[in-house]
């Protein structure tokens, strides 16, 4: 640990000896996540539709499409735990003929969903590739993400305070992360969920890499830094960006 490392973390130790809580996923409470990220309208677009939720985690989006009638929902996520109890909310709600779940799908979609992911996936671009691959031809993706990396919580659980991932270096604040966190992680990609440090800018140009036509691409002011939201100042003050792409 280099001195200025070792300095940082002693910092990080007496001002945060615990776990913090800056970071709650309290907005979407009570709330309709999908439509709150992507519009009060944005379940019209899956009636009669097949459609992919990348990244289902527990189900609640996938039963909630399957519900505004959707053809049929396929949640795909790595995690074996979330995806048995996406199962058991389907059934719950009586949609399980018309929701399934799986680590992978060949099944061509209409609609590929994704959301609060891409700032987490390890190979972001192999990842639109994917989603490219199981549409059909003309399908569409809805995506919606953040915060990005210089968002003031850009850093999830490591921003302790605003921005404290941009202030502390990645070795002080892993350290610091080790006293709370027992993986053994050292960089933000190796921490459950990953970060891959997405920034508007690099998203911006994976999607023009991609092969995608961009129906909207649209970086979401934060409402208390909406004064101040410009091209300029766009990566420090944007809440969530959300896009829509054509196969």
């Amino acid at each position: 640990m280099t001195f200025f490392t070792a300095v940082q973390y002693k910092i990080l130790r007496v001002a945060f000896p615990g776990e913090p809580t800056i970071m709650s996923g309290a907005a979407y409470e009570g709330k309709s996540k999908i439509r709150t990220l992507m519009g009060e309208d944005v379940l019209d677009q899956f009636k009669g539709k097949t459609v992919i939720d990348f990244g289902c985690g527990c189900g609640n989006e996938v039963v909630e499409i399957a519900g505004a009638g959707a053809r049929m929902v396929i949640g795909l996520d790595i995690q074996p735990d979330s995806l048995e109890k996406a199962r058991r909310a389907a059934t719950s709600a009586g949609l399980s003929d018309r929701c399934s779940f799986a680590s992978r799908t060949e099944v061509k979609a209409d609609i590929v969903v994704s959301l609060d992911s891409f700032e987490h996936f390890n190979d972001p671009a192999a990842i639109l590739r994917t989603m490219r691959e199981l549409l059909v031809p003309g399908g569409l993706v809805l995506i919606s993400f953040g915060p990005t990396w210089y968002h003031p919580l850009g850093g999830h659980l490591v921003s302790v305070f605003p921005w404290a991932h941009v202030v502390f270096s990645e070795a002080a604040l892993m350290k610091w992360r080790s006293h709370i966190r027992s993986d053994g992680a050292t960089r933000y990609s190796e921490c459950a969920g990953g970060l891959n440090q997405m920034t508007i800018r690099r998203f911006e140009q994976l999607v023009r890499a991609s092969g995608f036509s961009v129906e909207q691409l649209e970086p979401v002011p934060i409402r208390k830094l909406r004064w101040a939201h410009c091209k300029l100042t766009r990566e420090w003050t944007t809440a969530i960006v959300r896009a829509r792409l054509r196969a």
